[in-house]
């Protein structure tokens, strides 16, 4: 019996919420904004969300636990990367197709005229209708990075000769390694020519891990003048994150050696964690901002493109320490600064880089927890919400509507309540 994909594994989570709650797919609609039809694909396992946050939304509406929460968050970043790595391998064999000297006269792609096993008309047909919906399934973030070449594993580079001593050594001592990977491959290969279907994702999944273990056996050198194939996924370098020890993305409940890499990789860049090798919500956090000052998509999840970055060390994560972030608010907010300092503690514990996400999706950011609508008003983008001063300022520019603190409704409450003799400024 064929094992269950990554996204028939999330599917298989979100229908066993469904039916705990009791709930139709009219009211999970409403409750989260999604088509009825995204959320019937989705629990179906035929779609994955572009996004977390509408299974985060879904998985509120249906009453999750904050364990069942970060159990999804995982089974979501495993089936997103490997939507991402099909999706890569569909294009990259597309664009090997249509290539003159890979496809002769007269030749013709089996998914031209619906025959063999392509079934990219269908896939296209669903994530078009998935849009009348208002949810794209098949995303529009870069997945570029995540490219799995699948056409360079062809006669030229599989088996090729080390062509010197160290190669060699190298290719001696793997040799059983080798030879297992290569018939994994072959098996993935002869599943192309004959026109079987492997699970969504496994071929590529496939292809990744066996190239880490391999290095040149699977990938030629690159002809350009940049890094080659072989060195990104090499660990001879040292980058653990891009060996076969680790997944292809590393997430949310993860606890190993991996987290523990990433972890002292976001402390060299300047972020404040706990390195215990436990991908918890601060963790999460730290990610999240390094994505964000690093201009890739802010999943949360550290996917191939992440690892590099985390890896490059151009990102610097360091900000100001609670005692500035305090003396500034007290300046911006003299008439009240016992309270705005008490508001932004409430809201982020004085943490410049703090992260929130919503129900709905969106998320807030910074010292002050600026909202994404907020930031749209201001015409502003996270990076910028993440700057303590620019921060700082917003939440000036929101007090000075009404002179009040009503957009913090809770922590502004809780001041209240713990300090009787609080100023009655707005009240």
């Amino acid at each position: 019996m064929a094992q269950p994909n990554e996204a028939e594994r999330l599917a298989a989570r979100l229908r066993m919420l469904k039916d705990r709650a009791g709930v139709s797919f009219e009211v999970l609609a409403q409750r989260t904004g999604a088509g009825r039809s995204s959320l019937h694909r989705y629990c179906a396992g035929t779609h994955v969300p572009v996004g977390y946050g509408l299974v985060h939304s879904f998985a509120k509406a249906c009453g999750a636990t904050g364990e069942e929460l970060r159990e999804l968050h995982r089974l979501w970043a495993l089936a997103d990367a490997a939507r991402s790595a099909e999706d890569a391998a569909e294009a990259s064999a597309e664009d090997t197709a249509a290539r003159p000297e890979t496809q002769g006269a007269g030749e013709r792609r089996p998914e031209a005229d619906g025959g063999g096993t392509g079934d990219g008309g269908s896939r296209k047909a669903g994530a078009a209708g998935a849009e009348g919906d208002g949810h794209r399934e098949r995303g529009p973030e870069p997945v570029g990075s995540e490219t799995v070449r699948s056409e360079s594993v062809g006669s030229e580079s599989v088996g090729v000769e080390p062509a010197g001593p160290e190669e060699r050594s190298r290719a001696e001592g793997g040799a059983e390694v080798e030879e297992t990977g290569l018939t994994v491959v072959s098996e993935v290969m002869e599943s192309a020519r004959s026109g079987r279907r492997m699970l969504p994702g496994v071929a590529a999944a496939v292809l990744i891990a066996v190239g880490a273990t391999l290095g040149v056996a699977l990938w030629p050198e690159s002809s350009g003048g940049g890094r080659s194939a072989r060195e990104e996924v090499s660990s001879d370098d040292g980058r653990l994150l891009f060996s076969a020890a680790c997944e292809p993305v590393v997430s949310m409940g993860q606890h190993d050696a991996c987290v523990r890499e990433v972890q002292t990789l976001l402390r060299k860049a300047g972020g404040e964690l706990d390195v215990d090798s436990d991908f918890g919500p601060q963790t999460l956090r730290r990610v999240t901002a390094f994505q964000v000052m690093a201009e890739l998509p802010p999943k949360g999840i550290v996917d191939k493109a992440t690892k590099r970055a985390l890896y490059a060390g151009k990102v610097d994560l360091s900000t100001w320490a609670p005692e500035k972030v305090e003396r500034r608010i007290r300046e911006v907010f003299p008439e009240e600064g016992d309270r705005a300092v008490a508001i932004a503690r409430c809201q982020s514990f004085l943490d410049p880089l703090h992260i929130l996400p919503n129900t709905n999706g969106t998320r807030n950011w910074g010292v002050f927890q600026i909202a994404d609508v907020n930031l749209k008003k201001f015409a502003a983008d996270p990076r910028q919400a993440l700057d303590p001063e620019w921060n700082i300022q917003a939440a000036r520019r929101l007090w000075s509507v009404n002179r009040d603190f009503s957009s913090w409704p809770h922590c502004d409450q809780a001041f209240r309540t713990s300090s009787p003799s609080a100023s009655p400024s707005g009240d």
